[in-house]
Parts: structure tokens; C-alpha cells; sequence
């Protein structure tokens, strides 16, 4: 079955747009990706096959997410995505947890976070202290993870873990942190500005600037201005 599915990505994968990924998924030598091996394919094309093959069991999938190749291990983790939504099942959990650092490129990680881990731990939580040992992790991955996944928790109206978690990671870093969790802060806005402006006022000037101009983005302009001033 394997062969089969790596024949599948093959015959979709296009030289040209490999090049391109490669590049904006910095896999230069250094960079966060590096090493990173695309075959040009696009997310849509992908999640197709993720539903073709959603019933392959979790030793295939762990295949895949072991690959070498990005869109195998991308396939992998929208399989993981699918078979989640459906069963609920703490395996697949477990699976991806113990897999997090094979996720290693953001969208490998944007694409499921909310839709597992998040899920998870907001059905879960009397368990959301793992959820936050995530984010004091030494791996890149799994901290993108534990802000991401409270997407989950942002869409249901519940911001506090959110916050917590950008408390946490306030001071990191790597510009993929700081992004990620600017991002997250503008869509508790979005949904609620006191929550994201209560943050701003108290830390506007100790947040890394990548992670305010994130979080301030659909702010009115003049707000934006008065806290890329302050």
C-alpha cells in the first residue's frame, strides 16, 4: 500500500513548483527547513489522497510521516487529520505527539495542531498541563504546536489557554514562535479586541516586534499605530 501511495504523489508532483516550495519553505543550508526534499505538489492534490487513503492504519501512516519528502509526511498528518475528525480516537493523539517532531515545517503543523491536539485538550481538560509542557520545549515544532492548537479553543469562544500560552512564549526566539503566536493573538481579537488589547497593554513593550504586528493587524490603524509607538 505504500508504494501505491508514493506512486500516487509521484505522478502528481511537478519539478517546477518544487522549486518554488523549496525556497519558501527556506531549505537552504541553515535555514529552519533545511533539507527539506518537495516534489511540487499542492495542498488540495494532497488532501484528495489524504481521504483516499484516511483507512490505512497508524505503522503506514508512521511510514510516511518518517519520509524524507514533505508532501509524504504532509499527506501523513491530513490522514491523521481525517481519521481524527471521525473516531476521536486518543491513539491518533498519541500517535501525533510522539511524532511532533517529524512535523517539521509549519504547515505541516498549522494544517493539524488545532484539529487534534486542540481538539483534544479542549474535550480534555483535566489534561491541559501536557498541552503546556509543549510549549516550554526545547523542539521548534512542538512549540508552534502548543500555541496553534489552542485555534481550537479560539474558535469555541475560550481565550485564557491562548493567553497563557503567548505568556509563555512571549520571549522566544524564532521568528516562526513569535509569527505563530502573534497570529493566534489577532484571532482572539477578532472575536474579542478587549481580550487582545488587555495583553497588548501589558506587554506591548516586551513582546518582540514580529509578534506585535502579527497580533495588530486588523486593529484600526490608528490603534496600530499607537502600539508600534508606544
Amino acid at each position: 500500500m505504500i508504494s501505491k501511495i508514493k506512486s500516487d504523489l509521484k505522478l502528481k508532483a511537478n519539478s517546477e513548483k518544487a522549486k518554488i516550495l523549496q525556497g519558501f519553505f527556506k531549505t537552504g543550508k541553515g535555514q529552519y527547513g533545511e533539507g527539506d526534499v518537495f516534489l511540487g505538489i499542492t495542498v488540495p492534490e494532497t488532501r484528495k489522497l489524504a481521504v483516499k487513503y484516511k483507512e490505512i492504519p497508524l505503522i503506514q501512516v508512521k511510514e510516511l510521516i518518517e519520509s524524507r519528502i514533505h508532501e509524504e509526511r504532509l499527506l501523513a498528518v491530513l490522514i491523521l487529520v481525517n481519521k481524527y475528525q471521525t473516531t476521536n480516537d486518543k491513539n491518533i493523539v498519541d500517535f501525533y505527539k510522539q511524532h511532533n517532531h517529524k512535523m517539521n515545517n509549519w504547515d505541516l503543523v498549522d494544517l493539524s495542531a488545532d484539529k487534534i491536539i486542540g481538539k483534544y485538550y479542549f474535550n480534555n481538560k483535566d489534561k491541559i498541563k501536557e498541552l503546556y509542557s509543549l510549549a516550554s520545549s526545547d523542539n521548534l515544532w512542538e512549540r508552534r504546536t502548543s500555541i496553534v492548537s489552542t485555534y481550537y479553543f479560539i474558535k469555541n469562544n475560550e481565550f485564557y489557554n491562548t493567553i497563557n500560552i503567548a505568556e509563555i512564549l512571549l520571549k522566544d526566539k524564532h521568528d516562526l514562535i513569535q509569527k505563530a503566536v502573534g497570529w493566534m493573538l489577532r484571532e482572539v481579537g477578532k472575536r474579542d479586541e478587549s481580550v487582545l488589547k488587555r495583553f497588548l497593554n501589558k506587554y506591548n513593550k516586551s513582546m518582540p516586534r514580529t509578534m506585535l504586528r502579527y497580533s495588530i493587524e486588523k486593529l484600526p490603524e490608528k490603534e496600530r499605530k499607537y502600539y508600534l509607538n508606544k
